[in-house]
C-alpha cells in the first residue's frame, strides 16, 4: 500500500486543518432551488375548488367539484377526482395546488399502510388527522387545505386541515374557493343526523350552488360516501342526476 504523500488529503496535519471549522464533517449537497416568484407560483396547476364534508348518521359524505385550473384563469382539465381513499373508512380531499395536494395523499396513505402493517389494526381518524396536521405544517407540500373524513370506532369524523397544519373537527366543513357560496346552502340545510343520501343530495346542492359564481369550480360533482363498510366514490358530470 502507498503511503499519503506530504500535503495530500490523507496526510494533512493538525495545523493543516486548523483553518477548517468542521473537518471531518460530512461533505454534503446543497439544498434545491428555483427562482420562481410569487407571481409564478400563482400560475401552477391549482383545482380552485370547492370541497365539502359532512358528518352523518350513517358516516361521512365527502363532495368535490371536478374542474382544475391555471391560476383560476384557465380550466385545464374537467375531470380531476379531489377526494381519495386513503384508509380503509377514510378519505382525503384534494384542494390548492394539483403536485402539494398529490404528494400529501400519497404520503398519509404510506404512513396509513405502515401503521396497520406495524400494529395489525387501521389508525383511528383522531390520530390520523393529526398526522395529517403535522404533514401540513413540516413537509413539502405547497398550498393544500384539505378535508379528512372518515369513520373510527368512535364513530363519524370530518376534520379541516389548514395549510399551516392547524386541525379542526366540526359537524360539516368547506374549503376551496367556492367556500362561501357552498356555506350559504349548507348552514340552512344541515341537521344533526342526516343519513348518508340526505347529506349526498345537500353536498352536491352546495357544489352545484358553487360552481353557478366561483370561476374555479364547476364541470360537475365527485360524491364519496364513507361508513364503517369502506369508501364508495362516484363522479357526475350532471348535477340533475344527484340534486
Amino acid at each position: 500500500m502507498r503511503a499519503p504523500q506530504h500535503n495530500s488529503d490523507f496526510s494533512r496535519t493538525v495545523d493543516q486543518l486548523a483553518d477548517d471549522p468542521n473537518p471531518y464533517e460530512p461533505e454534503v449537497g446543497s439544498m434545491p432551488q428555483n427562482e420562481f416568484s410569487r407571481a409564478d407560483l400563482d400560475n401552477v396547476n391549482k383545482t380552485g375548488t370547492t370541497t365539502i364534508g359532512i358528518s352523518t348518521a350513517d358516516g361521512v359524505v365527502i363532495a368535490t367539484d371536478m374542474r382544475a385550473s391555471l391560476g383560476g384563469r384557465f380550466v385545464s382539465n374537467k375531470n380531476v377526482q379531489k377526494v381519495e381513499q386513503i384508509h380503509p373508512t377514510g378519505a382525503l380531499t384534494m384542494v390548492g395546488s394539483v403536485g402539494g395536494a398529490q404528494s400529501f395523499i400519497g404520503s398519509l396513505r404510506a404512513e396509513v399502510n405502515l401503521y396497520e402493517a406495524r400494529r395489525g389494526e387501521p389508525i383511528s381518524m383522531d390520530a390520523l388527522a393529526t398526522l395529517a396536521g403535522n404533514f401540513a405544517r413540516g413537509g413539502p407540500f405547497f398550498a393544500i387545505h384539505p378535508i379528512l373524513g372518515g369513520v373510527d370506532e368512535e364513530g363519524s369524523h370530518v376534520y379541516s386541515i389548514d395549510p399551516a397544519g392547524g386541525v379542526m373537527e366540526d359537524d360539516y366543513t368547506v374549503t376551496g374557493s367556492g367556500m362561501q357560496l357552498a356555506y350559504g346552502l349548507l348552514e340552512q340545510e344541515f341537521e344533526e343526523d342526516l343519513s348518508n343520501d340526505e347529506a349526498t343530495t345537500i353536498a352536491a346542492r352546495a357544489i352545484k350552488s358553487a360552481a353557478e359564481r366561483d370561476t374555479g369550480s364547476g364541470n360537475g360533482v365527485f360524491l364519496c360516501e364513507i361508513t364503517d363498510e369502506g369508501v364508495d366514490i362516484h363522479g357526475h358530470h350532471d348535477f340533475d342526476e344527484v340534486v
